[in-house]
């Protein structure tokens, strides 16, 4: 089950931050952390989701910002943390155990994020609440990018 902790850890930051999910999986890509070609992981790839997940959290906190739980976004978490459970597929692993680790860790994000969040997402509380949130998100996908298996020598190179 441990071999799946990588995967659901990166579909809980999607369920939090999409965004920070994307930016850490350019990142584990440009260490050669995730299989296949599936995720860029060039600088201007790398800089582009950073910025995006920097302007999340910023946006998170507006005050006209959607609830994660509305369709379009629920399932956005989800696909992002389908594929990034793939991409983080354990040697050993089953590549579609660890998407549907992906997409648990998404729901369970989502959820317990929103949940802690309290109901009302326009006080300054909850900002400060959203705050403690964007710094736990991106402390974990710092772990997760840190504790995915580097992937087996294969000579090629992904880049944008």
């Amino acid at each position: 089950m441990r071999q799946y902790g990588p995967s659901f850890g990166i579909g809980f930051v999607a369920g939090m931050r999409s965004m920070s999910a994307c930016a850490a999986l350019t990142w584990a890509a440009s260490q050669g952390r995730t299989r296949g070609d599936l995720i860029p992981s060039g600088p201007r790839a790398r800089a582009l989701a950073t910025t995006f997940a920097a302007a999340e959290m910023a946006g998170d906190k507006m005050p006209f910002a959607p609830d994660r739980r509305i369709p379009p976004s629920f399932a956005l978490r989800l696909a992002i943390g389908a594929v990034g459970g793939w991409a983080l597929t354990r040697r050993g692993g089953s590549p579609e155990y660890s998407a549907l680790a992906g997409v648990a860790g998404a729901i369970a994000g989502t959820l317990l994020g929103r949940s802690a969040r309290g109901g009302d997402s326009h006080t300054a509380a909850d900002r400060s609440l959203g705050l403690v949130e964007d710094a736990v998100a991106a402390g974990l996908a710092v772990i997760v990018v840190r504790s995915a298996e580097p992937e087996r020598q294969s000579g090629l190179s992904r880049s944008i």
